[in-house]
């Protein structure tokens, strides 16, 4: 029996943010295992997980957060996630009102990078179905895309807490929010 190929596409920050915005509890779910959430969402023996991509960026100016966020894409890594990094454009702010400024940091080519491997993987047709992690709307038209013009499915897995924003999202395609219960932590062990 030939096998469904699935490649999971992963929007770091919009998972990221998710799990922050659920409160302190969760904090353990920052240190989820990529692969196994993805993996949990096959459904039956006609599919298979073969390709994993996080797409994200490194705050290099925040020391200890950038260790962190290493430690957990070296993690992903060694169990065959492929990480594809963005970075951040500083950018000049100002006050309306009373005219101060300060600077603030900006997350760059995530998105894009996660729209871009998409509808490349679709175009040379790398993989049956798509999972999507992220309530991003953004990723409507590549979606549409694969969808109308590639002829391959996509399903979203929406983060914790960002069901409500994604409806154009999951008014397009199959969508599914992930389910706290599933996430497994990486083990450090291994």
């Amino acid at each position: 029996m030939v096998k469904k190929r699935v490649i999971c596409y992963i929007d770091g920050f919009n998972l990221y943010h998710s799990i922050v915005a659920l409160g302190s509890d969760y904090n353990y779910l920052k240190w989820v295992n990529l692969w196994k959430l993805s993996n949990a969402y096959i459904k039956s023996l006609n599919e298979k997980l073969i390709k994993v991509y996080y797409f994200s960026a490194i705050a290099s100016w925040l020391k200890d957060s950038s260790a962190r966020h290493k430690k957990f894409i070296k993690a992903n890594k060694s169990f065959g996630v492929t990480p594809v990094l963005g970075h951040f454009k500083k950018k000049g702010r100002q006050c309306k009102k009373c005219s101060a400024k300060w600077s603030e940091h900006e997350e760059k080519q995530s998105d894009v990078n996660l729209a871009i491997y998409l509808v490349k993987h679709a175009c040379l047709n790398n993989f049956d179905k798509a999972f999507v992690i992220s309530a991003d709307s953004d990723l409507c038209p590549p979606i549409d895309f694969v969808i109308n013009d590639c002829k391959k499915e996509v399903e979203i897995l929406i983060p914790p807490n960002r069901y409500k924003i994604t409806s154009e999202l999951h008014n397009k395609v199959k969508a599914y929010k992930i389910k706290k219960s599933i996430w497994k932590p990486i083990n450090f062990a291994i």
